[in-house]
């Protein structure tokens, strides 16, 4: 069975995009379109096609046609949603075994259907980007961010100051620990971004470089916040019986309780003081009837205890206990009746106050905007919230509802632009559905404020190119282009986690999991890092602890857990087992050790950060001088050499062409 087909079905604007990334790994692309395409948005989409098929992709023999049952993955990313499901379902009964990557956006659904088809995976494409969106939206120096087993990795960029503390003080490598690791170095004296993710770690750090490092922040996970709310409840009940909080304790109390529950308890404790009074008063005069009775304790709850007892004169007919027992009705009517009235008076108000949208004021500076609230809008808005910045949302359409508490504006487009303080704003982001209006907002901001940074949202990389020639000060995302990328790396089976921008490329976060015959098995995590240019940043054994940012002395082994940054070019060598051996042409000559102790450990250290065998490593020591006999990559052989250093070892390094 040939593995290197790969089935797309539906070849609008995504699809499209979608032919492009696979065509990057160099598969046999077969792809399923109902309608003869006259129009291609990207033009050489018919050359990356191996198998194009006019028809229904729910239909069987319209799959059989695009040979499914020899397709490693299908990707079904056609606008139905429905027509999406109904391909999964049909192709999974023609192969139980390819990998099904699916536009949907039914969470519960997509997860169901997960459980019971295997080996199936669903993306809603609009979604996916949406944290590209943010950052471009804060302007900061943060770049990215990842969540991983309850930690947050940042991804910071940093400018090097004359007053920064590591200025002229700190090599690259000295920055690196278990919570930073530095994934990107542009110095001074470079103009050019560079799309590699390595560097050389030697250089020391100068005025105007540039950085770019992961940072690992703890966060708080559901389970500490538990604890967390249990022990505040638990100290609030040591105060329950302060004379001066028992009122406030009683109040918080009962606003705790749903307005339903207040409301039916109260209702019941007056229900049986009217209950208890009646058969009291009949019982004492067993003269009047049980509506006399009845009246005069519900006259007695509603605080009438003046109108039956309120006369100076001495009564004897009326003994203390009766009076005593009228007043605490009294009293208790009054306390439990006159809550019961409040409880029903907010209930009210708050049902009135639901109907009417509560008015937010309008932020005067540092402010976001952010115009159209769809799907992405609306994520952009939670994240955005999440940084606590202040965010301002316009649509044109004044049916749409936004579920989160910020001041929204709608109408022409003049009239919500005039009052949304642009010339005082921090950023714009355009994500509207409409491509066009999306061009026409930001020119229309261009005149109002030249020089306010916008984010766009566009459909592809040629408008987006187009955009940021016509519009300084402008960042274009493809939606479909990060999502396309996120598309094909699932469908070699890798688990995406997350993607963001970096260098005008799109990174992914990408889970593995080592298998007996993966390209990345028995490989050092340096190995890997530079021979496929990715960054590893978790690292996880089977029944042991997770390690972030991981030393790049560890082996990969069977049954290892991976997630690494890279690229989908990162992706496809991968795939395919392409390593770079040219870089690895570096050698360690090793002149001499000072002392016993430093033969020994030098060894060690040989045959931990190389990976080669102990037996080997005590060889070379033990004949000095002596090159070593193993090719390393530049950063690796670096480091060797300051470790040997740190135990005596004198050492040099030198390309392989050199000796």
């Amino acid at each position: 069975m040939n593995l290197d087909w790969f089935l797309i079905c539906g070849l609008g604007n995504l699809g499209q995009h979608c032919v492009v990334a696979l065509a990057e790994f160099g598969v046999k692309i077969a792809a399923i379109e109902q309608k003869e395409v006259i129009h291609w948005e990207i033009t050489k989409i018919p050359d990356l096609i191996n198998n194009l098929i006019i028809g229904d992709c729910r239909q069987n023999n319209i799959l059989e046609q695009a040979q499914v049952k020899q397709c490693r993955a299908a990707l079904i990313v056609t606008s139905n949603e429905q027509v999406n499901l109904e391909t999964a379902l049909a192709i999974r009964q023609l192969n139980p075994y390819t990998r099904l990557v699916v536009r949907s956006s039914q969470t519960n659904l997509n997860y169901l259907l997960s459980q019971q088809l295997g080996n199936f995976i669903a993306f809603e494409p609009t979604e996916l980007p949406a944290s590209a969106f943010t950052l471009a939206a804060l302007g900061s120096n943060i770049l990215g961010f990842i969540d991983l087993d309850g930690y947050r990795i940042r991804v910071c960029q940093r400018q090097i100051t004359e007053s920064d503390r590591w200025c002229y003080q700190r090599h690259l490598y000295e920055l690196n620990s278990n919570q930073r690791k530095v994934i990107h170095y542009r110095p001074n004296s470079l103009l050019t971004q560079s799309s590699s993710l390595h560097w050389l770690p030697d250089a020391m750090l100068d005025y105007g470089d540039t950085l770019i490092y992961l940072e690992v922040v703890e966060k708080f996970s559901p389970h500490f916040l538990g604890k967390v709310a249990k022990k505040k409840q638990f100290t609030g009940n040591l105060q329950l019986f302060h004379p001066q909080q028992l009122f406030q304790q009683i109040i918080s109390f009962v606003l705790s309780l749903s307005i339903r529950k207040v409301a039916f308890a109260y209702s019941a404790v007056v229900f049986l003081l009217l209950l208890i009074g009646t058969s009291v008063f009949h019982w004492y005069y067993p003269k009047i009837n049980f509506g006399s009775a009845f009246f005069a304790t519900a006259t007695l709850l509603l605080g009438g205890y003046g109108d039956l007892f309120g006369e100076i004169t001495d009564n004897t007919e009326i003994p203390w206990s009766i009076k005593l027992f009228s007043l605490g009705l009294t009293i208790a009517g009054t306390v439990f009746v006159g809550v019961l009235y409040a409880v029903l008076t907010e209930a009210l108000l708050s049902s009135r106050f639901e109907f009417a949208k509560p008015r937010f004021p309008l932020p005067q500076n540092n402010h976001v905007v952010i115009i159209g609230l769809g799907r992405v809008g609306q994520q952009v808005i939670n994240l955005l919230q999440q940084f606590q910045q202040t965010v301002i949302g316009i649509i044109f359409k004044p049916q749409i509802q936004s579920q989160y508490s910020i001041p929204i504006l709608y109408g022409n487009i003049q009239e919500t632009l005039s009052q949304a303080n642009l010339t005082q704003a921090k950023s714009v982001v355009i994500v509207t559905d409409d491509e066009v209006l999306n061009l026409e907002v930001a020119l229309m901001i261009r005149t109002i404020n030249p020089l306010l940074h916008l984010v766009i949202r566009t459909s592809g990389n040629r408008s987006g190119q187009h955009l940021t020639k016509l519009l300084p000060n402008i960042q274009a995302i493809g939606v479909n282009t990060v999502a396309a990328e996120v598309f094909a790396g699932a469908a070699f089976g890798e688990n995406i986690l997350s993607v963001f921008r970096l260098n005008q490329q799109t990174i992914l976060v990408t889970e593995y999991q080592i298998e007996i015959n993966d390209t990345l098995n028995g490989l050092l995590l340096g190995e890997l890092a530079y021979g496929y240019d990715v960054i590893p940043i978790f690292y996880q054994k089977p029944v042991h602890s997770s390690m972030f940012l991981p030393s790049e002395e560890l082996k990969l082994v069977t049954g290892d857990r991976l997630i690494i940054l890279a690229t989908i070019e990162g992706l496809r060598r991968i795939e395919q087992g392409q390593i770079d051996l040219t870089s690895k042409c570096w050698q360690i000559k090793i002149i001499q050790a000072l002392t016993p102790d430093a033969i020994f450990e030098g060894a060690n250290l040989i045959s931990r950060i190389t990976g080669c065998s102990l037996v080997l490593a005590r060889q070379t020591m033990n004949n000095l001088p002596q090159i070593l006999p193993l090719f390393l990559y530049q950063p690796q052989a670096q480091k060797l050499v300051r470790e040997l250093q740190k135990t005596l070892v004198t050492s040099i390094i030198f390309a392989a062409d050199e000796n």
